[in-house]
């Protein structure tokens, strides 16, 4: 059974293309510095917002058609879904996708119920990947929608409830490590606080180690291979999430002794809302070796929450891609579309139209950066600004070969520092907006 039968697969037509189901800037064979886009983007569609996604709202209930879904969480349904993931997913030529374990499987009574239905689901997805050869960029579990996660997994004061998420994280990497999945992430959905009045802040920390211990321990125990990815997010669903933002996500692995083990997934709407752009992010990953992959979407900036809204600002998508280009991509990581249609966008084609627009524009981001790269009119402005360290005085302190002392008597010879250049911080912006 088809369940986009109206829907061609979409393909490649260029730029003067008016056509909306194709694309007119990816194109999968394209090479830019070398790669293909396909093996560029890594393009990853998210399971949870495409198709668990009902457009509901906490003003009012659910608006997006999903025909082929009888609205129970039944197992029953839950592989009717994975017919209508594949089938969405080789339409659209998307290589990967992801998912929460609930995204896919339904729950159960107990823990063994629950693993019982993920197994089931799992077969099926196992055998759409082999038959249509999509693969999973990452997996996880989701820890924050249950009531008993009310006081977070890992962080919570209940043993019991650390206990049940240890089980449900186990069996989430060993699902992900049978599908092939080449990353796991961890996203602390309620791993952190409402009010330290009644919080043991140390000890919650510890315990978030602990789990990610314990997960790298049966990582290596089963074998699996993939890449561990950490997730920030300030705030939402809890007043302050100890995932922050990257800074607080690589003070915790460094401090942990995590970051031989785990990198950085970067989400756009998370930046936002810890008061970063999106490039801030991803470069203070990057130049610290943590940057693993990156959840595409965007937010609404006059709204105070996470949207997660598609991808279409194109000076977004080149501030990402030149970043990423500049470490030479993201694999084993990739760009996961963790983006949903709006509620007023309820028909299944605009699932479709969605993913096209935010393909279509980092493409055009990769481009474009790709050609400010290969101009050099950044890298040489910088190199400039930043001569002074290339000889002389600057290069002795890059080097550690000086102290305050000998510095103290340099500038007493020198009677006072060279004049500044200037940033020419608008002629920069001026300059990217001609790309654009």
């Amino acid at each position: 059974m088809e369940y986009f039968a109206d829907i061609p697969p979409i393909q490649y037509e260029g730029p003067q293309s008016k056509n909306s189901l194709a694309f007119k800037h990816y194109n999968p064979e394209e090479i830019i510095e070398g790669q293909s886009m396909r093996d560029l983007f890594r393009f990853s569609i998210c399971y949870w917002h495409t198709f668990r996604g009902t457009g509901s709202d906490p003003f009012g209930a659910g608006t997006l058609q999903r025909p082929w879904d009888d609205g129970s969480d039944s197992v029953e349904n839950a592989l009717k879904r994975v017919d209508v993931a594949f089938e969405f997913f080789e339409k659209l030529q998307a290589p990967y996708y992801c998912f929460h374990d609930k995204d896919v499987s339904p729950d159960g009574e107990t823990l063994k119920e629950a693993n019982e239905n993920l197994d089931r689901i799992a077969d099926k997805l196992l055998e759409a990947q082999e038959r249509t050869g999509i693969k999973l960029l990452w997996g996880t579990a989701n820890m924050f929608s249950h009531p008993r996660f009310m006081h977070g997994a890992a962080t919570s004061p209940n043993a019991d409830v650390f206990a049940y998420a240890a089980a449900q994280v186990k069996k989430a990497m060993e699902v992900t490590h049978r599908l092939g999945g080449e990353n796991y992430v961890f996203w602390g959905g309620r791993e952190g606080y409402m009010n330290l009045f009644n919080t043991d802040m140390k000890r919650e920390l510890d315990h978030l180690a602990r789990f990610m211990h314990l997960a790298v321990e049966h990582a290596q125990k089963i074998g699996f291979k993939g890449q561990f990815l950490f997730e920030p997010k300030p705030k939402e669903p809890t007043k302050h999430q100890y995932d922050f933002d990257a800074a607080a996500c690589l003070n915790f692995l460094r401090a942990n002794d995590l970051l031989d083990h785990v990198k950085l997934n970067i989400e756009t709407n998370h930046a936002t809302l810890a008061g970063h752009t999106m490039m801030h992010e991803l470069v203070y990953s990057s130049i610290q070796g943590a940057l693993g992959s990156i959840d595409a979407n965007t937010g609404d900036l006059l709204l105070g929450w996470d949207t997660d809204q598609f991808p279409t600002d194109i000076y977004l998508t080149t501030q990402c891609m030149l970043a990423i280009l500049d470490q030479g991509g993201l694999a084993p990581g990739g760009v996961n579309f963790d983006a949903k249609v709006r509620r007023e966008s309820f028909e299944p084609i605009d699932l479709f139209y969605a993913h096209i627009g935010g393909m279509d524009a980092f493409a055009r981001g990769a481009k474009i950066a790709a050609q400010i790269r290969k101009d050099g009119i950044l890298s040489d402005f910088v190199a400039k600004r930043y001569a002074s360290y290339d000889e002389g005085i600057g290069q002795q302190i890059e080097s550690g070969s000086v102290s305050f002392t000998d510095l103290e008597a340099y500038m007493l010879e020198k009677g006072d520092s060279a004049p500044n250049l200037s940033g020419r911080q608008e002629w920069i912006e001026n300059v990217i907006n001609d790309y654009l």
